[in-house]
């Protein structure tokens, strides 16, 4: 849904995708003359990190494997090609190339949901009178792209494990570590302990993201670290970094409504571990 918007992110309204229908959507529904914008910011086009052109005589990626330190699997499973590109395996977009994306094919991301019950004065947890469940809170980022709140994660960076990526992006994004000197890091690692080594896995897979093209999407893995009694992401000085324009904890209900997937990832947290929604 979200990756069918009708204009591009961070274009003014200048790039248009085509409308798709839901029920033209699956690749499997016949659409003969298909024939979408095709878009790449340019700016993606001169990064270092990020895939050639298809079709340049230097770029011979192997498909669908471990290709040298970049990812090239699906959580999917094998996704296929048309006219030599990599096909969305969700379906249609409304528009080729790879937009704000670095990859060809799947961009793989990490997302910690970081959690702690919602507690009164007193210390004691707070319940939803009509659920009569308990309250989780999250922290949650709102993003300077787009003014939406989101879980504070980000892109999984060549030969980086996971569980690297997940501790990395909540210090840069919640706690803006990058702006911290060596003794404000090393107070923040100290205050953390352990806490990031042991996590949920919540979520694997394609995320519904308004950066998604038919070429090149968004996967994820989504992992729980909770707090159960509080005492200890509780304490920490929580700042926005640069991806991110304020942090606080968001009681998490169904009255949600997160960039891309986040709020389908958040009801998960809550139905693991019992609370409202």
């Amino acid at each position: 849904m979200k990756c069918r918007d009708r204009y591009y992110p961070r274009t003014n309204g200048t790039v248009e995708r085509l409308t798709v229908s839901d029920d033209k959507v699956s690749w499997k529904v016949l659409w003969d003359n298909y024939n979408p914008p095709d878009f790449t910011f340019e700016h993606i086009k001169k990064q270092a990190w990020a895939d050639p052109e298809i079709g340049d005589s230097n770029f011979i990626p192997s498909w669908n494997k471990l290709d040298g330190n970049v990812d090239r699997r699906s959580h999917m499973g094998f996704y296929t090609f048309w006219g030599g590109y990599p096909q969305n395996p969700c379906g249609r977009t409304g528009l080729r190339g790879r937009g704000l994306l670095g990859r060809w094919g799947p961009n793989h991301a990490a997302d910690p949901v970081v959690t702690r019950w919602k507690r009164g004065q007193d210390g004691h947890q707070i319940t939803d009178k009509m659920t009569n469940k308990p309250l989780l809170q999250f922290i949650g980022i709102r993003r300077r792209d787009c003014g939406q709140w989101a879980i504070p994660g980000g892109m999984v960076d060549p030969g980086e494990l996971v569980s690297t990526t997940l501790k990395r992006e909540f210090l840069e994004e919640a706690l803006n570590t990058l702006e911290l000197d060596t003794e404000g890091q090393e107070n923040i690692e100290k205050l953390l302990g352990d806490f990031f080594s042991w996590g949920a896995e919540i979520y694997k897979g394609y995320v519904d993201d308004p950066r998604n093209t038919d070429n090149a999407w968004i996967e994820t893995v989504v992992y729980n670290f909770h707090d159960d009694k509080g005492v200890i992401v509780g304490s920490l000085p929580f700042s926005a970094g640069d991806d991110a324009i304020s942090v606080k904890w968001l009681d998490v209900s169904n009255a949600l409504n997160l960039y891309a997937s986040h709020s389908d990832f958040i009801k998960l947290v809550a139905l693991k571990h019992n609370a409202h929604w």
